[in-house]
C-alpha cells in the first residue's frame, strides 16, 4: 500500500488537490488497496480553498503518518505557506523518505522556498516562471517535469496528469492508463 499525502492550506486552488487526490485514489477501484490518500495540514482547522470550498484533512503535520509520496498544491495561499515554518520544515524533514516529492500548478514555489528545487528543473503555472526561475530552479514549459525524485506539474488542470505520472511511477503506465480510461481523461505520456 503506497500512503500518499497532500498537503492543504487555506486559499489553496481546489483542482490542484481534487486532482491529484481523485486520480491517486482511482487506482483502489482498478487494484484494491493500492493507496491511502490523506489531506494533511498545518493544524486542526477548516480549511477553506480559494473558491469557497470548505473541508477538513485527515491529519495534522505533527500526527502525519509515513508517506510515499507528498504533494504540494497551490493557489493564492501558497503565498503564506511559502512563509509558514511549519510547512517548510515538514517538506523539508519528510523528504527524505519519500519515493516522490511533487507539486502541482504554484506548489512548486512552496517546495522552492524549502530550497529542495535549487538547480534542478521544475514547472508551474505559466505566470510564475519567472518568480521560480528567481528562485534558482531551472523553470521549463511542459505539463509534468520530474527531476530525480521531485515531479512537478503545471497548471491548475495539471493535478490530473501529475496524479496518472505518479500512478505510471508507482505501479505501471498500463494502471495510469486504466485510470485514464476509466475517469475519461485523456492522457499523454511524458
Amino acid at each position: 500500500m503506497v500512503n500518499v499525502g497532500i498537503l492543504i492550506f487555506n486559499k489553496i486552488e481546489e483542482l490542484d488537490f481534487i486532482g491529484p487526490f481523485e486520480v491517486l485514489s482511482y487506482v483502489n477501484k482498478i487494484n484494491a488497496e493500492s493507496t491511502n490518500v490523506w489531506l494533511i495540514s498545518d493544524g486542526e482547522q477548516i480549511i477553506q480553498g480559494y473558491n469557497g470550498l470548505r473541508f477538513f484533512a485527515n491529519y495534522t503535520i505533527d500526527k502525519c503518518p509515513h508517506l510515499d509520496v507528498l504533494v504540494v498544491p497551490g493557489g493564492q495561499g501558497r503565498k503564506n505557506a511559502m512563509q509558514n515554518i511549519k510547512i517548510l520544515n515538514f517538506i523539508r524533514d519528510r523528504y527524505k523518505d519519500l519515493k516522490y516529492l511533487s507539486s502541482v500548478c504554484t506548489g512548486s514555489l512552496i517546495i522552492a522556498s524549502t530550497g529542495l528545487l535549487k538547480g534542478k528543473q521544475a514547472t508551474t503555472y505559466h505566470t510564475a516562471f519567472d518568480e521560480l526561475s528567481e528562485m534558482g530552479v531551472m523553470a521549463k514549459e511542459s505539463k509534468v517535469v520530474q527531476d530525480g525524485k521531485i515531479i512537478t506539474g503545471a497548471g491548475v488542470s495539471s493535478g490530473i496528469d501529475v496524479g496518472l505520472y505518479l500512478l505510471s511511477k508507482l505501479f505501471d503506465e498500463s494502471i495510469a492508463q486504466q485510470v485514464s480510461d476509466k475517469i475519461e481523461y485523456k492522457w499523454s505520456k511524458y
